[in-house]
């Protein structure tokens, strides 16, 4: 929406607290039960994890009605991806709370200058 000024109206970006108690929680979980891995190896899954995501996304995409794709499968798929997020943040000690709290509000200050493309209509979300 755009004020009287000309200017994007400010939004409230969306609530992340929380996020440093779960990280925490899955650094404790990655130590116990598997040790200490690299940056690059968690890296490395969360590459292979988002493809096996988008490779479901393009199935759904090629033939939405008899692609076979279940919704447990892009839940199990999106699961892991937030999985080998959270491990490969511990492993590079990036505090994703804090970092998401500062990239929203840059995202939110490009949009209000009118840089991250046409905002939808009111009512349209």
């Amino acid at each position: 929406m755009i004020s009287s000024d000309g200017t994007a109206e400010s939004l409230t970006p969306p609530e992340v607290g929380g996020l440093k108690k779960t990280q925490d929680s899955f650094l404790n979980y990655q130590l116990r039960a598997f040790g200490q891995r690299s940056a690059s190896f968690f890296a490395l899954e969360l590459a292979g994890e988002c493809g096996e995501l988008a490779n479901l996304e393009k199935k759904i995409w090629r033939d939405p009605v008899h692609c076979g794709v279940a919704d447990q499968s892009l839940a199990d798929e999106a699961a892991d991806v937030f999985i080998a997020l959270m491990n490969y943040c511990n492993a590079r000690n990036i505090p994703l709370e804090q970092s998401v709290v500062s990239k929203l509000a840059r995202i939110e200050e490009r949009r209000r200058r009118g840089s991250m493309g046409p905002t939808p209509p009111a009512g349209s979300v």
